[in-house]
């Protein structure tokens, strides 16, 4: 039996990725969060990067809310070639390649695992294929400036679109995986 990974990120129109808590503000609502509950309900591990594990390290242990409630006790992956050693807060940290890591957690049991995040983190197991669905929620907002998820040193990489709809809020999410 094999194991479904995802991955989600917030995007602003122009894909931006990173810090989506500066523009998502006032476009996620009711809707967003109940998918998001959906989503979550189905994740038995996620897989992290380092400096996105280290913010939530810092600020989830102390929350009450119901991503506080989800990502507090989930058996985290962290991804990382600078930390060393036991890591708090249910995490573990990936030793060797990171691609095979996944592939091993795949090949296992439990439920779906989630790449959370950092936006190299994602993009490089996406690419790589081991990431089975990427789903983009598309705010509609423009940033200025900020780190993308696909950026100029992608390679060209087709996608088939797996599922979209679009909120009252008019966020489009989008779920996509590597076309064949």
């Amino acid at each position: 039996m094999t194991r479904t990974v995802i991955a989600h990120l917030f995007s602003s129109l122009n894909g931006v990725s990173e810090s989506p808590n500066l523009f998502q503000f006032d476009a996620f609502g009711q809707e967003e969060g109940a998918l998001m509950g959906a989503t979550i309900s189905q994740v038995t591990e996620v897989v992290i990067g380092r400096k996105l594990w280290q913010e939530w390290s810092e600020y989830w242990p102390g929350a009450e809310d119901p991503f506080g409630a989800f990502i507090n006790p989930v058996r985290k992956h962290v991804i990382s070639s600078t930390l060393s050693g036991d890591l708090p807060w249910n995490s573990t940290l990936v030793q060797g390649d990171p691609v095979e890591h996944v592939r091993a957690l795949k090949a296992g049991d439990g439920g779906t695992i989630s790449v959370v995040g950092g936006v190299e983190t994602v993009r490089s197991l996406f690419l790589a294929g081991v990431v089975d669905a990427l789903t983009l929620t598309v705010h509609p907002v423009v940033t200025g400036a900020g780190r993308r998820l696909f950026d100029e040193t992608t390679p060209l990489t087709r996608l088939r679109l797996v599922d979209s709809r679009i909120t009252s809020l008019g966020n489009a999410v989008l779920t996509y995986a590597l076309r064949a």
